[in-house]
C-alpha cells in the first residue's frame, strides 16, 4: 500500500515538472531570456550615398539591386525634373530613367558585391552640366548567430510569477488526472507529456524577436537632430534658402483694418421716403458686380388722402384751362387773315404749356424714383426688400470695388510707412501697402494712418483687421527669413532647422525681431551662408 501510494506521488511530482516545463519553455527559448524587457528596434537605412555642389544635390538608395537617385536642387531643395543622369561605375557607364518628378532609377549589379563602390555622376538639367562623385558602401551579409542554449532552471528563475502559476496548475491537474489512472496508463501519459515538452521547437513556444525595418524612416537621433529621407521630403515638401546677412530697415507692429476705397465707393440711399419695389429682373443679390449708373431698385412715394384730392382738383382745372385754349387756338388757327400771326403762336405757347404741367402732374402720381449705382463695382450690403417703406435718406445698397481697397492704422507717428509698409492677415497671407496720408487728429492717443492696398487683394473685404508692418527707424543688420521657417520649441524659443546634410537637419535657436508680413528677422543665433527649411519646418519639428 505504501509502494503504490509513492509510485503515484512519483508520477504527480513528474506531472508538476512537466507542466512548469511546458510553460517556461514558452517564457524562455535558445537564445532568449525574458529576463530584462526587450530594447525598441531601431529604423534602418537602406545602404546610401549623397554628394553636392553649387548646383545639384543628389542621394543615392540601394534596394533590391536597383539604384534610386533623387536629384534635388541644392539651394531650395526643389525635385529637378526632365534630368539626365549617366553614373560611370566600376563596371562601366549606366544612364538612369526618370520614375517620377525628381526621381531617377538604374540598375545596379555591381552592387551585390559588398565594400566600397565608387561613383560619379553626370547631371544634365536645363543648361547646367555638372559631376558629382561619391562613394556607395554596400556592407556584407551578416552570418546568421549560432544559438545559445538555456538550462531549464535559468527559463524557471527567469520566467514571470503568472508563467510559473499557470504551469503549477497544469501540472497540479495532470498529477491529479495521472494519480486516478492505472500505472501502465499513466506510464503513457507521463511519457506522452514529457515529449511535448521536450519536442516544442523555440520557434513554436515565443515569438521571434523584432527585426530591424529596411523601411526608410524619418527620425529624430540622440543629439537632437532629425534624419529625413529623401523621399519623405518629397511628402513633406521641405524647401530651403541660403541665408545671407543684409541691411534691413526696422519695422513696427500697428494695428489695422480693411475700409473701402473713398473714390470707388459709394451709397444708394432714398431721397424722399416710399414703398420700394424691385427693377425688372428683381433685386440683384449680394456679390453681384455693377456698372455705374444701374438701376438697382424704384421708390414709390406715397400720397396721402388730402394730398391726392388737391392733385386732382389741380388736375380738373389744367384739363379745363387746356380745353379753352385749345378751342381759342382753333378758332384762331380757322381765321389766320382776319387775326396777326402773333396771337395765334401766343395761344399755341399757352397750350403747349398747359399740356406739358398737366402731364408733370400725372408723374407725380405715378412715376417712381429710380435707385441707381453711383459707382461702379460689386454690391456688398443690400436691404432691399419689395413692399418695404423706406425713410427718407435710408441706406438701401453699398457699392465696393473690391479691387481699390484702402487700410486704416492707429500709430504714433506721421512718419510711420512711409518708406514702405506690408500687412499681415490672421490667416497668414500678406499684403503689399502703399502709404497715403496720416490724419492730425488723436484716436486713443494715436494717429490715424491710411495705407492703398497694392497687391494681395483676394479674400480681403472691408472690416477684416490684420497687423500693418511699417518701416520706421534706422536699419539693421541680420538675416531675413521667412515666417514659416520659424517653429516654437518646447521652452518657447524661436527655432529653425539648418539642413546641413541632404538628409539630415539640425534645429537652432535663433532671436528674431518683425520685418514685414512675410518675413522675421534673426539677429542672432544663425550665421550666413547656412540653407535654413523654409517650407515644412512645423513637420520636421514633429518628427520623434
Amino acid at each position: 500500500m505504501v509502494r503504490h501510494f509513492v509510485w503515484r506521488a512519483g508520477l504527480g511530482s513528474c506531472a508538476l515538472l512537466a507542466g512548469l516545463m511546458l510553460v517556461t519553455g514558452a517564457m524562455a527559448h535558445e537564445g532568449h531570456d525574458h529576463g530584462a524587457p526587450a530594447a525598441p528596434p531601431e529604423a534602418t537605412l537602406a545602404p546610401r550615398a549623397e554628394a553636392t555642389s553649387a548646383d545639384f544635390e543628389l542621394v543615392a538608395v540601394l534596394r533590391g539591386g536597383t539604384l534610386a537617385i533623387h536629384l534635388d536642387r541644392f539651394a531650395d531643395n526643389a525635385p529637378v525634373d526632365g534630368a539626365t543622369i549617366e553614373m560611370d561605375t566600376p563596371e562601366g557607364a549606366l544612364t538612369a530613367r526618370p520614375m517620377e518628378p525628381g526621381t531617377y532609377v538604374v540598375a545596379a549589379p555591381f552592387a551585390a558585391k559588398p565594400g566600397a563602390h565608387d561613383l560619379a555622376f553626370t547631371v544634365t538639367a536645363g543648361g547646367t552640366v555638372d559631376v558629382l562623385a561619391t562613394t556607395l558602401t554596400v556592407p556584407a551579409a551578416r552570418a546568421p548567430a549560432a544559438p545559445r542554449a538555456t538550462p531549464v532552471a535559468l527559463g524557471l528563475l527567469g520566467g514571470l510569477p503568472l508563467g510559473l502559476l499557470a504551469g503549477a496548475v497544469i501540472g497540479f491537474l495532470a498529477a491529479i488526472v495521472l494519480m486516478s489512472l492505472r500505472r501502465r496508463s499513466a506510464a503513457l501519459v507521463l511519457a506522452a507529456g514529457l515529449g511535448l515538452a521536450a519536442s516544442l521547437p523555440p520557434e513554436a513556444q515565443a515569438a521571434d524577436a523584432p527585426k530591424p525595418s529596411t523601411r526608410d524612416a524619418a527620425q529624430r537621433l540622440p543629439d537632437g537632430s532629425v534624419i529625413v529621407p529623401k523621399p519623405s521630403q518629397r511628402i513633406l515638401g521641405v524647401r530651403t534658402i541660403v541665408t545671407a546677412s543684409a541691411s534691413h530697415a526696422r519695422a513696427v507692429e500697428l494695428p489695422g483694418r480693411v475700409v473701402p476705397d473713398a473714390n470707388a465707393s459709394g451709397l444708394v440711399q432714398t431721397a424722399v421716403g416710399g414703398r420700394l419695389a424691385p427693377p425688372p429682373g428683381g433685386f440683384k443679390p449680394l456679390g453681384t458686380r455693377v456698372a455705374a449708373g444701374d438701376i438697382l431698385a424704384f421708390v414709390h412715394p406715397p400720397i396721402g388722402a388730402s394730398d391726392l384730392k388737391d392733385l386732382e382738383q389741380q388736375g380738373f382745372e389744367l384739363d379745363q384751362q387746356i380745353a379753352i385754349v385749345k378751342r381759342r387756338y382753333e378758332r384762331l388757327s380757322a381765321i389766320q387773315n382776319a387775326v396777326t400771326r402773333r396771337e395765334v403762336e401766343e395761344t399755341e405757347i399757352e397750350l403747349k404749356g398747359l399740356q406739358t404741367r398737366r402731364a408733370t402732374l400725372e408723374r407725380v402720381q405715378r412715376e417712381p424714383e429710380a435707385l441707381r449705382a453711383p459707382v461702379a463695382g460689386v454690391i456688398a450690403t443690400s436691404d432691399a426688400v419689395a413692399g418695404q417703406m423706406a425713410d427718407p435718406n435710408t441706406v438701401v445698397f453699398r457699392i465696393i470695388d473690391p479691387d481699390r481697397l484702402w487700410v486704416e492704422a492707429l500709430g504714433f507717428s506721421p512718419d510711420v510707412g512711409r518708406s514702405g509698409a506690408s500687412g499681415r492677415l490672421a490667416d497668414g497671407r500678406s499684403v503689399t501697402l502703399a502709404f497715403l496720408g496720416a490724419g492730425m487728429s488723436d484716436r486713443g492717443q494715436a494717429l490715424p494712418l491710411q495705407f492703398a492696398v497694392t497687391a494681395g487683394f483676394e479674400g480681403l473685404r472691408p472690416g477684416q483687421f490684420l497687423t500693418v508692418l511699417a518701416e520706421a527707424g534706422a536699419p539693421r543688420t541680420g538675416i531675413a527669413i521667412p515666417r514659416t521657417a520659424v517653429v516654437r520649441g518646447a521652452n518657447g524659443q524661436a527655432i529653425v532647422y539648418e539642413h546641413v546634410a541632404a538628409e539630415r537637419f539640425v534645429a537652432r535657436e535663433v532671436k528674431t525681431e518683425p520685418l514685414d508680413a512675410g518675413r522675421v528677422l534673426v539677429v542672432a543665433g544663425l550665421p550666413p551662408d547656412r540653407r535654413v527649411v523654409t517650407e515644412g519646418a512645423e513637420l520636421i519639428d514633429q518628427i520623434r
